[in-house]
């Protein structure tokens, strides 16, 4: 057993030895610094957006010891991700995992580390739940739910969760739900990432409207094949909706036929894809079924 143990430290150390050129020291806010991960070589880092408070004056600690100056490419609140660029020479990015998360199982080993300081910091514990693709509460979509029970210390948040193959599974945060350290997956850092480079914010299609779920009429479920519609709450002025022709008390029950049982629903409808164009929304009104052709807009 002793030589199983001792197989096992040499393993989790040579891993942490390879990634940490890839791991670099954020100074963006007045209290202790965070952690951000190299994404590409040619200066591109991925960090968590709730360790960066000023947008100029940034300055990045690499793993040579160089200390570089960096600015703010774009940021999203609702995934807790921010991307800088650095004045630097090339970057070691890690190895990352698939997208789809595979390489994690519950139960698995994982270690987080962060560089808060000079030096690169580990700890190590179990993967404690693993689930599908969730919304934040501020309505960012995650594509895989990631909680892991290893104690985050400070200035852990922007730094990866790593499997035991040595691969990056994603970036980890203390900011998306209260009192749970959790991790982005690659799948979402990428689609994130992407947009905020070519875009440098992340751009979301618009309806103006705000709704809640209500139950529909036993007549309505049976034609509808659906029991929840979304009750129109509000409607913005010179939003899309209002110019669709949407009247507060309407019950929307379809957009492009897909069913909207909830909030949920209608938040992933109107990805990116759809700005600017028509959607055919069908509701309820009057008791009445009726459609409308809408233009989706962009969410300023």
């Amino acid at each position: 057993m002793p030589a199983v143990f001792q197989q096992m430290s040499d393993a989790l150390a040579t891993t942490v030895e390879a990634v940490s050129p890839s791991i670099v020291r954020v100074e963006a806010r007045r209290r202790l610094p965070a952690t951000g991960i190299a994404w590409r070589r040619d200066g591109i880092i991925v960090t968590a957006h709730h360790v960066i408070e000023q947008d100029e004056d940034m300055r990045l600690g690499l793993h040579s010891g160089q200390t570089v100056t960096a600015t703010l490419v774009g940021r999203d609140p609702t995934t807790d991700l921010a991307v800088l660029r650095a004045t630097t020479p090339e970057l070691v990015p890690p190895v990352w995992a698939e997208p789809d998360g595979a390489s994690l199982r519950l139960g698995h080993l994982a270690l987080a580390l962060g560089r808060p300081g000079r030096s690169v910091q580990a700890t190590l514990g179990l993967v404690s739940r693993r689930g599908e693709s969730w919304r934040t509460p501020a309505g960012g979509l995650i594509d895989c739910y990631i909680q892991t029970d290893i104690v985050m210390y400070p200035g852990f948040s922007g730094g990866p969760l790593v499997n035991a193959a040595g691969q990056v599974v994603g970036l980890n945060t203390s900011a998306l739900l209260r009192g749970l350290s959790l991790t982005v997956p690659v799948a979402t850092m990428r689609r994130v990432v992407e947009m905020l480079l070519a875009h440098g914010k992340i751009r979301r299609g618009y309806l103006g409207v705000s709704t809640q779920a209500v139950r529909l009429p036993a007549v309505l479920m049976e034609t509808l094949q659906q029991e929840t519609g979304l009750l129109v709450m509000t409607v913005e002025p010179n939003s899309p909706a209002e110019q669709g022709g949407l009247l507060l008390g309407d019950t929307l029950v379809t957009m492009d036929g897909a069913p909207v049982r909830h909030p949920d629903a209608l938040l992933t409808f109107l990805s990116a894809d759809r700005m600017h164009t028509a959607v055919l929304v069908r509701l309820v009104r009057g008791g009445q079924l009726q459609e409308r052709s809408i233009v989706i807009g962009e969410r300023p």
